[in-house]
């Protein structure tokens, strides 16, 4: 390997360490879950997911494993409980 991609690949390495460096503004992705395929977007710290519980609390199981794995990525604004208050039903 060239000696200067040695030197990117360490650095890659520290980056992917070090996930204060990243915040994620906007995502869309489809969750498998155990009954059904859910689509769920993150756009300006506002969290949608096409499930049922979603639908009438604004938070739901898919939000808190994508919260877990995103950890300190995700702005403040998106992370969201499902034991707080029910939230007013999201709108279209």
């Amino acid at each position: 390997m060239h000696s200067s991609l040695i030197g990117k690949v360490e650095k890659a390495n520290r980056y992917a360490r070090e996930l204060d460096r990243i915040s994620i503004d906007r995502i869309a992705l489809t969750f498998r879950g155990d009954n059904d395929t859910h689509h769920i977007t993150l756009d300006a710290g506002q969290w949608r997911c096409n499930c049922h519980y979603f639908e009438s609390w604004g938070a739901c199981v898919h939000l808190l494993a994508l919260q877990k794995v995103f950890g300190v990525m995700l702005p403040d604004d998106a992370q969201v409980s499902i034991f707080a208050q029910p939230a007013t039903a999201p709108t279209a």
